[in-house]
């Protein structure tokens, strides 16, 4: 998150913020990454899995670098910004792409749904069909197929 926060940043011309964003970026990456190596050598089930290796893993962190990087340069040469000391802050509360969820509720009971109905549904006071038991099936006997054999002369001619 703050590597893409500090892309945002630098596209909104705060170098010095994007800076300190992208090295508080590489200080959590850095983290993860010892703790994916951990996961990917303990013993136990789950061991094929290696998030270290994994192509996101392996591409945020040529990209934190790389963005890094430019910034540094580009603070050296344009902007001149200085660094500040604490990392900005995130936003973790989206205000753009998502929509407002709707609370669901209930639709109102209908008045022909009272307890004494709800009670008649009682599926073990059903009463007893015996004409509902399937009926024995009936042998198939096999048809015999007529033999038919090709013919040689059947009329048809290629020309």
């Amino acid at each position: 998150a703050y590597c893409y926060h500090g892309q945002t940043l630098l596209a909104s011309d705060k170098c010095g913020e994007a800076i300190r964003s992208l090295q508080e970026s590489e200080k959590f990456f850095a983290k993860a990454e010892t703790l994916c190596k951990e996961y990917g050598e303990t013993k136990g089930p789950g061991t094929t899995a290696k998030p270290s290796g994994h192509l996101f893993f392996r591409k945020l962190g040529s990209l934190i670098k790389n963005t890094l990087e430019k910034c540094q340069r580009e603070n050296g040469f344009i902007y001149f910004q200085k660094v500040p000391a604490e990392a900005p802050q995130l936003e973790l509360k989206a205000n753009y792409g998502l929509v407002e969820p709707v609370p669901f509720e209930f639709p109102a009971l209908n008045a022909h749904w009272t307890p004494e109905t709800v009670a008649a549904f009682d599926l073990t006071k059903r009463p007893k069909d015996d004409t509902a038991k399937p009926k024995p099936d009936e042998e198939v006997k096999p048809l015999k197929e007529p033999d038919i054999k090709p013919q040689k002369d059947t009329g048809c001619q290629i020309s």
